[in-house]
Formats: structure tokens, C-alpha cells, sequence
């Protein structure tokens, strides 16, 4: 008898967490089961060095494992106490595990759980169950928390019988009860039908997932390509308008140089007529200092033979005064170079959006849903100003060329051919592709919203919003969609702020009443073949509005 009962814990070996087995002391102290040093070290390749699995000590030579008699003696004496059942503190239960339910004062952690005595066992009290033979019948697995679920809570019996009608666990009593009639089987016999639902659910499950990631794949390879054709892309097209900025740069350079040129030239030649004039004024003053002379002379003889000679004046032909232009020089150099800069700016966005709808063509996946709340269609909002070369000669446009107004009185606009000469229509400025949304406020009834092609026609009847095959327009006054002169009443009234969303790519264009659900007023399915503008059409009473409205 040791006198004291010592703290187990501290003969317990770190490597295996049990009491010591054959302990063996090494030279820094620390003890282990022989077999769990042995087995550690045997583990190790063999260039390292032995040490410590506590306190990391080498040993060169390895130690020769020897049995400590002492303390494998206090180990069997602590045994024969039973102290070996004060296990140390990482056996006890702590929080998020499932506590020994026969353990009394500090509970240690259930290895398993008994679905038959429903309850948690620790290592010491689950012996039992496979010692006794009737305990051994009883189902056992792994300690959960769950076991009141196998309790009913109206009799407080187990739930062994499952009932099919109501896809419910229930009890003995419950079948005889408020079940009785029902179809109903013993739990594990609806566990074993459920278990082969269960395999079937799986391969299911692992077939999705092959197949999900044979799209990831796909996917992976397809963003590789993407990256690779864009790169390739943007390099090629660096290149290209690199070339462009060349080439306008060395235009840039000619016209300079020969601006540069003329003005030399035509310097030159105004300076040697200037000094041609010089030299007539010098002989023309000379003849008349002599004529002035002569007026003096009292000798009449001599007056009369010298003034034929000294009053004859040749024929200027130096003077430049017929030749002259006015004074505009080299302006007309400057005109044909604007000129030059607009036709380049309208190819520019002309060609843009032939580029631009050609970028945004670029699909790999599928379209995604459409918008349904106002907030899902802000995401696609787009600021869009109306083209001053578009409006009707009636048109007023105001607010950042984001407001038009029908007015009495013509409005003296320069001649263009893209303005609208029948209807009192106007198009945005920019091209629409992708997918984008807009809110139109209208302030008067007769006012419709639209979209169409650059290329829609300007002049003539046809040329009205929806009256041919390059427009389609939502008939604010009449409730109409209108298309090719085709017309398809709205599903509700049109309210004063109307929302229009378009996916170009997906052909989708929808005309919306705006509220935080929004109303769909009108869709339309088709294939857009060029980018698309925004129209409005006030459609004649005076003093009409409808403005694109500025969205967050």
C-alpha cells in the first residue's frame, strides 16, 4: 500500500494516453509503454536521430530500452486500488460531448450509445453490454445526443414502428391510438426499404457529381480559351489602332508640312510682288518730283516738249488688288479638316457598334434569368441622352439633352440626315447592346417609347415609331405595343413612368409600369441583327414631355 493515492494521470503514457505498460525511463527523464517508444522510434527513417516525443531530446547512440521495475511495480500497485479508473482530465465529458449517463459526480465522455436502453456509455459502463449475454442483443452505435428522439413525447415509450400514411416515427401505443388503421411497419424495416432509397439517392448524387465536374472542366478549359482569345484580341487590336494613330499622326504631319509649304510659297511670292511695288512708288514719286518741277518752269518751249514724256504713265501690272482673296487664307484647310474629324467620328461610332455588338456576342453560357424587382433592373441601368441631330424640327430637348418637348413653333434646326422630317420622334446618341434598362417619365398622354435602328428610316409616313420593320414602340395614349404596323394591346394601362429592359443579345425587350415589383406591360422575343437607340415620340399636342430619367 503506497499510504497515498497518487494522481493517475501522471502515470499515464503520453503517447497511447493509457497507464503505463512495461514502462521504460530515457535519459531525459520522461517514461513511456515500452512498445509505444519502441514503436515510435522504429517509425522514424533510419538517418534520424531517436528523441524525446515530449521534450524533443536527441540521442546518439539510440538508448537501449530498459523495463523501470519501480515504476512498473507503483503502476500494477495503482491498479490493484483501482485508481486506474481516475482517468485524467481529457476522458472526462467537456462541452459538445456526449457524457457517460451512469457516471456519477464528474461524468466522463460516452464511447457509444444503446438504442435499446437508450443511453450513453463510457468505456467502464459500456462493458456490461458485451458481457452479458442478454445485453449483447441490444443495437449500439456511436454516442449521440439524439436519443430522446427515439422517445415519443405523448407516452413515453420507444419509437419502434414507423407509420407510412403519416411519415412519421411512432409508438406502440400510438398504433393502437390515433394511428390505428394506418399502414404501418417496424422502423428497421422501413430503415432497410429507406437504406436502399438511400443508395439509389447516392449514385444519383455521385453521378451529378461527375457530371458537374466534367462541366467544371469544360468550364476551366473554356475560361482558358476565353483568356487566350482575348489576350490574342487585345493584342491584335492594340496593333491595329496603333497602325490607325500612325497613320493619322503622319496625315496629321502632311498637312502640316504642306500648310508649312504653301505658306513659304505664297509668302514668298506676296514679298517679291511687295518689293516690285516698292520700286514703282520710288519711280513714280521720281516723275512726279520732275513733274512738280516742270509746273514751276517759265520757259513755255521747254514745258511743252518735256510734259508729253514726264505725264505718260504705263499700265500697272503689279497690282495684286484683283487678285487678292479675302481674307480666309488658310481656312478652308481648316474646314475641310473638321469636316474630316466628323466623318471620323460618326464612322467611329458607327463601326463601335458593330464592334461593340460584336464583343458582347461573345456567349459561353447560357442567358441568365431576367430581372423581376425594380432593384434586380437598376443593375442594368444605362444613362442615355437624346442625339440633337435626330429631333424633329418641333422638338425641344433640355435637362442634358435628356428631356423633349413637343413645341408650336419650329425650332430652326441646321439640316442633318439623320433627323426624323414627318414625326416628331427622336433617338439617343448612344447604341444599346447588351443587357440594359431605362425609365421614361411622360408628363401628357400622347407620348410613346421605343427603340430602333440607326438606319430607320427619317422621312414619309413609314418612318413613325412601330410602323416598320426596324422600330417598336409602346403606345402610351392607346395602350398598344406596335410593330411593323402590327398592333398588340398592353396587359394593363400605361402609368406615367415606364421602364424598358433589353437583352440584345438574348432578344429580349420588355416594357414595364415601374414599381418596386414592377408590372409587365408588353415582351417581346426575337433576334436583334443590329444595335439598338432609344426613341421617344410626342405625338402632337403641345407642350408634351417625356424624359429619360437619371437612375442611382
Amino acid at each position: 500500500n503506497l499510504g497515498i493515492q497518487p494522481d493517475s494521470a501522471k502515470f499515464c503514457c503520453s503517447i497511447c494516453l493509457d497507464l503505463l505498460k512495461d514502462p521504460v525511463t530515457i535519459p531525459c527523464g520522461h517514461s513511456y509503454c515500452m512498445s509505444c517508444l519502441k514503436r515510435c522510434w522504429d517509425g522514424k527513417e533510419q538517418r534520424e536521430i531517436p528523441s524525446c516525443p515530449q521534450c524533443r531530446q536527441t540521442f546518439t547512440p539510440r538508448p537501449v530500452l530498459v523495463k523501470n521495475t519501480m515504476l512498473a511495480e507503483i503502476v500494477e500497485d495503482m491498479k490493484k486500488m483501482g485508481l486506474q479508473d481516475a482517468p485524467p482530465d481529457f476522458c472526462y465529458a467537456g462541452p459538445g460531448d456526449v457524457a457517460c449517463d451512469v457516471c456519477t459526480g464528474r461524468k466522463r465522455k460516452a464511447l457509444k450509445s444503446c438504442l435499446v436502453c437508450l443511453a450513453s456509455y463510457c468505456e467502464q459502463h459500456l462493458q456490461p453490454h458485451y458481457d452479458a449475454a442478454p445485453l449483447k442483443k441490444h443495437k449500439l452505435v456511436e454516442a449521440t445526443v439524439q436519443l430522446q428522439e427515439n422517445i415519443c413525447s405523448r407516452h413515453n415509450e420507444v419509437m419502434k414502428i414507423f407509420c407510412r400514411t403519416d411519415q412519421q416515427c411512432i409508438c406502440y401505443l400510438c398504433s393502437m391510438d390515433e394511428h390505428k388503421g394506418h399502414h404501418t411497419v417496424s422502423a428497421a424495416a422501413e430503415r432497410t426499404k429507406r437504406q436502399k432509397e438511400l443508395g439509389l439517392s447516392r449514385q444519383k448524387i455521385q453521378q451529378r457529381i461527375q457530371d458537374t465536374e466534367k462541366d467544371v472542366k469544360v468550364l476551366q478549359q473554356e475560361v482558358e480559351a476565353i483568356n487566350r482569345s482575348a489576350d490574342k484580341a487585345v493584342e491584335d487590336s492594340e496593333k491595329i489602332f496603333t497602325e490607325l494613330i500612325s497613320l493619322t499622326d503622319k496625315r496629321r504631319s502632311d498637312v502640316k508640312q504642306q500648310i508649312r509649304s504653301q505658306q513659304k510659297e505664297e509668302a514668298s511670292r506676296a514679298e517679291e510682288l511687295q518689293e516690285k511695288l516698292k520700286q514703282e512708288i520710288a519711280e513714280l514719286r521720281r516723275k512726279d518730283a520732275e513733274l512738280e518741277q516742270l509746273s514751276h518752269t517759265e520757259d513755255h518751249t521747254h514745258f511743252l516738249h518735256s510734259y508729253p514724256s514726264l505725264s505718260r504713265l504705263s499700265e500697272s501690272t503689279h497690282s495684286p488688288s484683283n487678285n487678292i482673296r479675302p481674307l480666309s487664307y488658310f481656312e478652308d484647310v481648316t474646314a475641310a479638316v473638321s469636316e474630316l474629324r466628323e466623318k471620323l467620328q460618326d464612322l467611329l461610332s458607327e463601326e463601335w457598334s458593330k464592334i461593340s455588338l460584336t464583343v458582347t456576342g461573345v456567349d459561353v453560357l447560357l442567358s441568365q434569368p431576367e430581372p423581376k424587382t425594380r432593384a434586380e433592373f437598376l443593375q442594368y441601368s444605362c444613362q442615355i441622352t437624346l442625339d440633337p441631330n435626330t429631333a424633329n424640327k418641333y422638338l425641344s430637348l433640355s435637362e442634358g439633352n435628356r428631356k423633349v418637348t413637343l413645341m408650336r413653333k419650329d425650332q430652326s434646326c441646321p439640316r442633318h440626315p439623320d433627323r426624323f422630317t414627318e414625326w416628331s420622334q427622336v433617338l439617343s446618341r448612344e447604341s444599346l447592346t447588351g443587357r440594359c434598362y431605362w425609365e421614361v417619365e411622360r408628363r401628357g398622354s400622347c407620348v410613346s417609347i421605343a427603340v430602333a435602328y440607326k438606319d430607320s428610316t427619317r422621312t414619309g409616313n413609314g418612318s413613325g415609331f412601330g410602323s416598320n420593320d426596324k422600330s417598336w414602340e409602346l403606345d402610351c395614349i392607346r395602350n398598344k405595343f406596335r410593330h411593323n404596323s402590327i398592333k398588340t394591346p398592353t396587359s394593363v394601362p400605361v402609368s406615367s413612368r415606364v421602364g424598358v429592359y433589353l437583352d440584345h443579345r438574348a432578344g429580349i425587350l420588355s416594357f414595364y409600369n415601374v414599381s418596386e415589383t414592377m408590372t409587365l406591360l408588353h415582351r417581346v422575343q426575337t433576334t436583334f441583327t443590329q444595335p439598338l437607340h432609344a426613341g421617344l415620340w410626342t405625338q402632337g399636342i403641345v407642350g408634351d414631355s417625356a424624359e429619360l430619367c437619371q437612375l442611382k
